[in-house]
């Protein structure tokens, strides 16, 4: 090639890509116009305090920002820096117990795996590796300072099945099932049966209450609803565990006081996407509790997820556009605060660590098709376009996760609603409207 012809060529592919990044602005100014209209014209949106960031993931930048760095309560927005914190320290499979053999005993000790004799997940890995023992067993209980309930928890939410108290070795999901079994009320586990005290009061709907510093359980004499079913937390202790222990393994477990061995081994359970899966579709509170716990197992033989928290913040959340504050992994503490961009950011390091797709996509629920999303938006073709987790506490409804468009492009986006009065459906319906457009337009 001579100098001329060099030449143009260079010249050439200077103008195309001039032109291609001009279309691009072009593209992306259209998006921030459009937006802002769809924006201003709510007039459920702009009653309360709300930030918007969407990020186009194929180009690499932001096409539009509302209040990106402005600091919002995430609600169970938070469980996607507890799947990040999963992904980064747990690896493929969850540890279910620590345990050495001696002799003719078998000792354990708890992961902080939430597992065990789950009603959704339990696999009976655990199960069986204990029952199958020929030897005596003996829990070994962990020396931890873990609060039952987090930081900015609110205690009057003790008895709901939402908000079961964190442990070492939980089983059951650390809750009693209560269902109406042939017009008779059913407990599981059983053990429960003897803590039940029938009350007369004068409320006119079947009710059942568990005392907040035990497990009494008070139940009023009204006739009991056929197709009953409820759950609540009950109070964990170490004696507990071993009591409940005892009644499904049909031997004796003896509670001995043993710091962790360092030649112990590990029996694992499930794999870790199944749980975090579980997790994040009906976002499960217990779940993102637990998973903190595991990993602080993991990262420091203990149970120290403050400081597992203040690891997260220095090794990967400093480099957070903002600063971000978190006192759980679940979204139940309202002293949580993240900024939508920041969130942005988390969802882009998701999409890094997860390389495939469909497996990184499996993590959210499904727009329209399951999860708490479920028949929420519309699905053209029997599929979803969006791919998300929400947060709802008392005047928060947040949505933050992945768009692929109906021109086949793909973003994040993180949509963070606070302080609104009544209803999160207004809200919600709201998101899913700018959602929708930005499926069907961009």
């Amino acid at each position: 090639m001579n100098s001329l012809n060099y030449y143009y060529v260079y010249i050439m592919k200077n103008i195309l890509t001039a032109l291609g990044l001009f279309a691009f602005l072009t593209v992306h100014a259209q998006i921030d116009q459009d937006l802002n209209q769809q924006l201003q014209k709510s007039n459920i949106l702009n009653k309360h305090y709300y930030g918007f960031s969407l990020y186009d993931i194929n180009n690499q930048s932001f096409v539009f920002n509302y209040n990106p760095e402005k600091h919002f309560t995430p609600a169970s927005n938070t469980k996607v820096f507890t799947l990040y914190t999963s992904l980064k320290l747990i690896g493929d499979s969850i540890p279910g117990l620590a345990y050495e053999e001696r002799g003719d005993s078998l000792i354990f000790w708890g992961t902080g795996d939430p597992t065990f004799l789950h009603t959704r997940l339990d696999n009976g890995k655990v199960y069986n590796f204990l029952k199958n023992s020929n030897k005596k067993l003996f829990y070994a209980t962990a020396n931890t300072q873990e609060p039952s309930y987090r930081n900015g928890w609110s205690i009057e939410d003790y008895e709901f099945y939402y908000q079961p108290e964190v442990s070492v070795f939980p089983i059951y999901g650390n809750v009693i099932q209560f269902r109406e079994v042939n017009g008779k009320l059913s407990l599981m586990p059983s053990h429960f049966d003897k803590e039940v005290v029938q009350l007369s009061d004068t409320t006119t709907r079947y009710r059942i209450h568990r005392a907040l510093e035990n497990n009494r359980l008070e139940i009023n004499e009204l006739p009991l609803p056929k197709g009953y079913v409820n759950e609540k937390p009950f109070r964990p202790s170490d004696t507990l565990l071993v009591k409940l222990l005892e009644d499904t393994l049909h031997q004796e477990v003896q509670l001995i006081n043993l710091p962790l061995l360092a030649n112990h081994k590990i029996v694992y359970s499930l794999p870790t996407k199944d749980v975090l899966r579980e997790m994040m579709l009906p976002s499960d509170n217990f779940l993102a509790e637990q998973l903190n716990m595991i990993a602080s197992f993991l990262k420091y033989r203990a149970f120290k997820t403050e400081d597992l928290r203040a690891y997260m913040m220095k090794e990967y959340y400093s480099k957070l556009p903002d600063t971000i504050e978190l006192r759980d992994g679940s979204g139940l503490s309202s002293y949580n605060k993240i900024t939508p961009r920041s969130m942005v950011q988390l969802l882009l390091w998701i999409n890094n660590e997860v390389r495939d797709e469909a497996a990184k996509l499996k993590l959210f629920p499904a727009g329209g098709l399951e999860g708490t999303l479920k028949g929420v938006y519309p699905t053209p073709g029997g599929k979803a376009f969006v791919w998300a987790k929400t947060g709802t506490i008392n005047s928060v409804h947040c949505q933050s996760g992945y768009i692929q468009t109906k021109k086949g492009n793909r973003y994040a986006y993180s949509f963070l609603n606070n302080n609104y009065m009544g209803s999160s459906g207004p809200v919600r319906r709201e998101m899913v409207r700018i959602i929708t457009h930005i499926y069907e337009n961009y």
